[in-house]
């Protein structure tokens, strides 16, 4: 009887942590986990590493945020596992803005405004994890320096904030499209 109840117990306990389908997180009064962000960048090149600290300041109800460094390709096996019904992709993007500034880049347009960190294109990650979720959207932030060793400016850190703040709040669609 002391067993049963130890293993009755013990799942309990697991389903507090594990990710719940979002009929099984409804019986429970959870959230599921449908969302995902990945920030992406290289954090000791200062504005660089922008989607770093999105990622790594980001919580919301029903979101997985993954700090992904400069090889987001790495983490398409959460994204597959997973299949949110949406995928953020945050990093630094040169879009002739001022630094702070955020805008959604379509795909055909990123090669234009990315630095080139990363090991694949990220066009090429997004059109690779489109099949595993509902939609992939790239958020890139006008960085203003980009000098080893420096941290994040002022700016650009206002800016990641105002970003966290609309995603929270569910206002990815409020954010501006980039026209090149």
């Amino acid at each position: 009887m002391v067993l049963f109840s130890l293993i009755i117990s013990f799942s309990s306990i697991w389903e507090v942590f594990l990710p719940c389908l979002p009929e099984e997180c409804a019986k429970r009064g959870q959230v599921p986990v449908v969302r995902m962000l990945f920030g992406i960048g290289n954090p000791i090149l200062g504005d660089d590493g922008v989607g770093n600290y999105i990622a790594d300041r980001f919580r919301a109800p029903g979101w997985i945020a993954v700090d992904c460094g400069t090889i987001p390709e790495n983490f398409t096996g959460v994204v597959r596992r997973e299949q949110p019904e949406i995928l953020i992709l945050v990093d630094a993007a040169d879009m002739a803005l001022s630094p702070g500034e955020f805008r959604i880049v379509q795909p055909e347009d990123i090669a234009a405004v990315t630095f080139g960190t990363h090991s694949l294109p990220l066009n090429l990650l997004m059109e690779y994890l489109a099949g595993s979720t509902g939609k992939v959207i790239f958020i890139g932030i006008q960085p203003g320096r980009t000098v080893m060793g420096e941290e994040l400016s002022d700016s650009v850190r206002e800016g990641a904030d105002r970003l966290i703040m609309i995603l929270i709040s569910g206002g990815v669609d409020t954010i501006t499209v980039h026209s090149p």
